[in-house]
């Protein structure tokens, strides 16, 4: 199996504006090595800053604890074993060298002979021998060196091949690597070197990240290196999902990463980086699953004619189907079947109509929209109620040195109930003063799990707003959406209708 090391805490700790905390950096540590199983973790870069040695030692201290400290690694320098002490003093048993994989940074950056340099690198292994840590090397810039200066790596490599260095770690700093690139640099390593353990670690300036890493692995590559979501500097390195699906399907040994818990961890990382996935990101984007065609979605409901071996089921995920103006009646189907409603083939052709010219006009359809489209097009309460649930009126009140105040006043089956409450925001005083409601009435409501507001590109200070929100409800997670010219509006009518999705339909229905 190939070997997987997760760097998300070190190299993808790079990408600009993102720094996780102490508390954070554990409980990533954790995910990566309890739930997903990864073989090792990056952790740290030696003497970055305070903050950076009090997360190394604690992670270092759970690990011992859980018995994987070995697969704790952190990163150190040529620095005449500074580093060395910074990692063994905060409890690590491993470090990972960083050397020159080219000459022209060796030249440039430090300014000394290759002979100086491998001077240097015995003395950092030896006084890592000395204080009992393992030793990996990192050749920065490898991926430049072996095209342009290949004596010089393999002169750094036939020097150091007996030395005790656990693995040698090539990695394509600048992102300049194609599958076929890396497959031949990759292929000269092996072949020369049959006997070493290899590391590759790949950057996606070129988007080629995952295609680079199966092509190390095709040549013989042990070992890859990756990040949740891609995290890294400039576009970042492999991302850890997109590899280890590639893996599991495009190569006879996969990996022992648990699939299942994939998106838990991408999403949690995605939390509190700040950075969002895309909707199109391979495995763990929103739109990966889901179906837009009418054609495809009618291939899959007869014999599932456009399903690959990337099943949702796998990363705990279930395949959707999309509504807009592609929407065929096979996609009108398949969500009236998730939902639980039953119509004749008349008025599914009519829902099918209104869909298709909702979509014509641009407007953003969700599964959950389904029900009151249905309700106005047959003009009934065949599938859902009329909405039981509405603002009869609210006031925000926001002032200088003081916390947000909403009064609100909500009508629920004719009757009005009214309420007030401060909070950290306008919207979050008006959720808790429409839960505190629900709390004397003794009713139940859902976690806010996701908050994501889209403006037009361009748009200007009247811009229609668009403000998507993802509930939990138990076990199952459902969105709405609002859309007005003001966040806070928009906001409140995605909430208008999360409520009266919950008054009148079997909230189980809804995936």
């Amino acid at each position: 199996m190939t070997e997987i090391l997760d760097t998300t805490l070190r190299d993808g700790e790079q990408t600009a504006g993102v720094s996780f905390n102490v508390n954070e950096k554990l409980a990533i540590a954790g995910l990566l090595l309890d739930e997903l199983k990864a073989d090792r973790i990056e952790v740290a870069s030696a003497r970055v800053s305070k903050g950076e040695s009090e997360s190394f030692a604690r992670i270092c201290d759970w690990a011992l604890r859980r018995g994987c400290l070995d697969r704790v690694e952190a990163l150190g320098f040529v620095d005449g074993g500074r580093s060395v002490d910074w990692v063994a003093d905060g409890g690590g048993r491993v470090i990972n060298i960083l050397a020159k994989g080219s000459l022209r940074h060796l030249g440039t950056q430090l300014r000394k002979t290759p002979e100086e340099h491998l001077r240097d690198i015995r003395a950092v292994l030896d006084k890592a021998h000395a204080r009992g840590l393992e030793a990996n090397l990192y050749l920065e810039d490898w991926s430049n060196g072996v095209v342009d200066s290949p004596d010089y790596v393999f002169q750094l490599i036939d020097a150091l091949k007996d030395a005790p260095i656990r693995r040698f770690m090539l990695p394509d700093t600048l992102g300049v690597l194609n599958p076929f690139s890396a497959f031949e640099a990759c292929s000269r390593m092996r072949q020369r070197y049959p006997d070493l353990r290899f590391d590759f670690h790949a950057h996606n300036d070129y988007g080629m990240a995952v295609g680079n890493s199966l092509a190390a692995v095709k040549a013989g590559i042990n070992g890859l290196h990756v990040t949740v979501n891609g995290l890294g500097e400039r576009c970042g390195n492999a991302p850890l999902a997109a590899v280890v699906a590639a893996l599991n399907d495009q190569t006879p040994d996969g990996c022992r990463i648990d699939e299942r818990r994939l998106t838990h961890v991408c999403k949690y990382v995605e939390s509190i980086s700040g950075i969002r996935i895309p909707d199109n990101e391979p495995v763990t984007g929103e739109n990966v699953f889901t179906q837009s065609s009418g054609i495809h979605a009618d291939g899959d409901k007869k014999g599932n004619l456009y399903v690959n071996a990337l099943l949702p089921q796998r990363f705990g995920r279930e395949r959707k189907y999309a509504l807009g103006k592609m929407s065929g009646k096979a996609n009108i189907i398949k969500n009236l079947d998730q939902l639980g409603i039953n119509l004749t083939p008349e008025q599914i052709h009519l829902v099918t109509e209104r869909v298709v010219e909702l979509g014509d006009k641009k407007e953003a359809l969700a599964a959950e929209d389904l029900p009151f489209i249905v309700a106005d097009v047959l003009k009934s309460s065949h599938a859902v109620e009329k909405d039981n649930i509405h603002i009869v009126n609210y006031s925000l009140t926001l002032s200088r040195g003081m916390r947000p105040v909403a009064l609100v006043k909500l009508s629920i089956d004719r009757t009005e109930y009214e309420a007030s409450a401060p909070g950290d925001g306008q919207y979050d005083a008006f959720m808790k003063a429409l839960w505190s409601i629900y709390d004397k009435l003794g009713k139940t409501h859902p976690v806010l799990t996701d908050y994501q507001v889209s403006i037009p590109p361009g748009g200007k200070t009247d811009a229609l707003v668009a403000t998507t929100i993802s509930w939990r409800n138990a076990d199952h997670e459902f969105k709405t959406r609002g859309i007005d010219s003001d966040q806070t509006e928009a906001a409140i009518k995605a909430t208008v209708k999360m409520l009266n999705i919950l008054e009148n339909l079997d909230i189980s229905t809804l995936k």
